[in-house]
């Protein structure tokens, strides 16, 4: 059953006449990463006595998750926790699907180490967050269980951690992992641990009213980040306002159609190379099944600054931008980041009908800066960035 909650808020005097905002809220889920960081917290307490039947467990958002237990169960050397994963309102593939995590106390090491189990792929190729060879338990999961088990632990203990889902291999032929080399089944995720819908509509209606807040703050120009790349190097590197950063996931499109109708005079596209590269080809809904060019513009645009044949068919034969970096980096091509900045502003623009000026800065996942125009530095300047 779909939960609806409206919410009215009027916004302060100060700023003119009161804005009532009108929010329409789905419900929540929690990721793979948050299952496996709740089946964590389940077997450590086990294995000291406690038995639950739900855990609290810190989201890297801030937020604080309610987490059901399915079961838990000892083993020969530690204790092993069932989760079953809700996705919320969110079309997620692996809603319902069991998460099981089984841990092992090691007390003669202050070591953390992750293994994959059953249906959890290995990072095969390079080009993402977790290096070749390792189990692919995303970062942000990582950091999740690490808390927990610092949290009964203490920081002197050392943990395995094997995390399984029994149907992954078969799940994760409907992602993308087997083009990104993960072999072996699903991936664990979760930028902060909680899964927003992302149904269209609704996740629409949740990201507009950003736009209409920042404005009632005062800011004409904003900070648009498709995901969480984004936000957190310009706010943790750049220092750029927060209340200015609007998250715009996939709806690029849609949230610059709202800023236009909003009369808001500057925009900056401020996100990871793999995504913004997109909106250089004229792509404004970003989601991976709907438009996937990445690659392909890419080579085009480097092959227009002299990438040769040969390194062309390096960039397509790439699983990721990330890993087509270094590539591109190999054959001293100049100026190339910079050139897609300002395409995904001019195309931005037209988009737009140059209703709204743009800019764009393009960031790899490290949050190195790769490229960005003259539109994005006076943007970034005026919203207290100190460019280099």
């Amino acid at each position: 059953m779909v939960i609806i909650l409206i919410k009215y808020s009027l916004l302060p005097s100060a700023f003119g006449q009161g804005v009532f905002i009108l929010e329409k809220r789905m419900k929540n889920g929690f990721t793979t990463g948050a299952c496996a960081a709740a089946g964590t917290k389940a077997a450590l307490l086990a294995l000291q006595g406690e038995t639950v039947s739900n855990v609290t467990i810190m989201a890297l958002s801030g937020e604080t998750i309610q987490v059901p237990i399915a079961s838990i169960e000892f083993t020969a050397d530690g204790a092993k926790a069932k989760v079953i994963k809700d996705a919320g309102d969110d079309p997620d593939i692996t809603h319902g699907a069991s998460v099981f995590t089984q841990v092992q106390i090691n007390r003669e090491s202050s070591t953390i180490r992750f293994f994959a189990g059953l249906g959890i792929g290995t990072v095969t190729k390079p080009g993402l967050s977790i290096p070749m060879g390792e189990p692919s338990i995303n970062l942000g999961p990582r950091e999740m269980i690490q808390m927990v088990v610092r949290e009964i632990l203490g920081e002197q203990t050392g943990c395995d951690i094997t995390i399984s889902i029994p149907d992954g291999i078969e799940l994760a032929k409907r992602t993308l992992n087997p083009v990104l080399g993960i072999e072996g089944g699903l991936s664990i995720i979760g930028t902060t641990g909680i899964v927003r819908p992302m149904s269209e509509d609704g996740f629409k209606n949740s990201l507009s009213p950003q736009i209409s807040v920042a404005k009632a703050l005062g800011y004409d120009s904003l900070v648009f980040v498709p995901g969480k790349i984004g936000e957190k190097i310009a706010l943790e590197k750049c220092h750029l306002p927060s209340e200015a950063l609007i998250q715009t996931s996939n709806f690029i499109g849609h949230m610059l159609e709202v800023a236009a109708q909003q009369k808001i005079k500057r925009v900056l596209l401020f996100g990871h190379l793999g995504k913004l590269i997109k909106v250089a080809a004229g792509i404004f809904y970003t989601h991976n099944r709907i438009a996937d060019a990445r690659l392909e513009t890419l080579a085009a645009y480097a092959g227009a600054l002299g990438l040769p044949a040969v390194g062309i068919a390096e960039v397509l034969a790439s699983t990721t931008t990330e890993a087509a970096i270094s590539i591109i980096e190999n054959y001293n091509v100049k100026g190339l980041y910079d050139i897609l900045a300002q395409r995904a502003s001019l195309r931005a623009q037209r988009y737009l009908f140059n209703e709204v000026a743009v800019g764009t800065v393009l960031i790899t996942l490290n949050g190195e800066l790769l490229g960005m125009d003259a539109m994005a530095k006076e943007i970034g300047k005026d919203l207290g960035w100190t460019i280099k």
